[in-house]
Parts: structure tokens; sequence; C-alpha cells
């Protein structure tokens, strides 16, 4: 009998250690009238969290947050420039705020707009073809600023229950991407041609957005992919009633 009594109070201490909510959700009530409201307050509460990363649940850091390749064709013709990015390391991502949010509604998909005063982005670059008549292929360092960036997501979600709870999916996200300036320019190429590389640099300064827009389709499918894998991965590790306090 003593036996059977201390059993059932270890697993009743399992229980309550593993159903103890983690510091990095911020509860929300569900009757509260400013729900959705409660939602971006809980979001936001994640950002010192996706800062650092979370080793527990094995969510990495967003400091820099990672992407791999994007491939732009600048300008056309046989020896039309090409510019290949590599490596991808965007800084600034955890200082965002959630200025709306709509919740899914049945079949509907859930909204929300970010904002980001600024990303600075790092990659290596290789490009080919001909620059404002110049034969400008080569490599090195590619940096770029992203000023007043904006990024309207919509997304799908299903439930789904494991572990003792239920567990929200993210289906689906797709984005768009606003950015108001950027700035763009390279170093360490072509042997640091001193002619090349001031070539280079002019063009991508006036012609700045041009670039953006030849990256826009794949940047912003690459973040929603990167986002969506990112929410996941806290998703899948956290039960739909841990969000909620009662």
């Amino acid at each position: 009998m003593l036996r059977s009594v201390c059993l059932i109070l270890v697993l009743q201490t399992l229980w309550l250690v593993q159903a103890e909510t983690p510091a990095y959700i911020k509860q929300c009530r569900r009757d509260d009238p400013k729900l959705v409201d409660c939602f971006i307050g809980a979001i936001e509460h994640l950002k010192p969290y996706l800062a650092e990363g979370i080793p527990a649940i094995q969510l990495p850091s967003v400091e820099p947050f990672k992407m791999d390749t994007l491939a732009l064709q600048l300008t056309e013709g046989p020896q039309g420039y090409k510019i290949t990015l590599k490596n991808m390391e965007a800084f600034g991502a955890s200082n965002f705020q959630v200025k709306s949010l709509k919740l899914s509604e049945g079949s509907e998909p859930f909204k929300a707009k970010i904002v980001m005063p600024k990303l600075k982005i790092e990659a290596k670059y290789t490009s080919s073809g001909v620059l404002l008549i110049l034969p400008a292929s080569g490599g090195g360092d590619f940096h770029a600023v992203f000023e007043g960036v904006s990024a309207d997501l919509t997304g799908k979600t299903s439930v789904h229950a494991a572990k003792g709870g239920n567990y929200l999916h993210i289906d689906g996200l797709s984005l768009v991407l606003d950015v108001k300036d950027v700035k763009m320019s390279i170093s360490g190429a072509f042997n640091n041609n001193r002619i090349l590389l001031e070539a280079t640099n002019l063009f991508l300064r006036e012609n700045s957005q041009i670039v953006l827009e030849a990256m826009q389709a794949q940047l912003q499918k690459k973040l929603a992919s990167e986002f969506g894998k990112l929410a996941n991965q806290l998703l899948k590790n956290v039960p739909i009633e841990q969000f909620y306090v009662d």
C-alpha cells in the first residue's frame, strides 16, 4: 500500500514538472476580451529567447537568422550580370514588433504584420558577366542594410494530439516583404581591383531597389520557410493548453 502511494506521488510530481509552463511562454486567459492583444504580447515576450535561442527545445538563435542561397540575374543578355549569394546571415530579426494579428477561424488563415527597424545582411557572393561594360566575374563579401522592414504573414494551421496534449502546427506560411530603404555594397572582391570594386558598388548604390526586387520572390519564400520551421520547433514542444491560464 505504502509503495503504491509513493508511486502515485512520484508520478504526480513528474506530471507537474512536465506540465510546468516554460518561462518563454506568456499565458493568456481564454475568456480575455482582448485575447488577440494578449497573444501579441506573448509573441513579443519571446523576443529575448529568440535572440539567445532555447537549447531545451533545440530552437536556434535568430541572431543571426541564417539562410542558404539566392541566385540573381541583374542584367539581361548573353553577358548578363549574375550574382549568387551564399551563407546569408541577417542580424536584427529578433528586434521585431507585432503590429497586427488576426487569428485563424475555421478554414480562414491567420494573418499577422510584423515590423523590424533594421536588418543587416552579410553573405558570400560570386558574380559573372559584364557590368557597366566591364567584365565583373569574381567573388567576395556582400553587405546590405534594410531599413523600415515590414512583413505581412499569412498561414494555415492544424491541431494534432500527441504526448498527452494538443499541439498546433503551421502547415503553410507565406510572406510579403516591404523595405523602405536599402543600401548594398561588396568588399574583398576582384583581388581588390579598385576599378571593378568601385564600378560594382556604384551599380549597387544606384540600383539597390532593383537588386532588392530581383531577390524579393526568393527572399520571401526562404524567409517564410525559415520562420515556419522556427515556429513549428517551438509549437511541437509546447501543448496548446500551456498557452492558456484558466
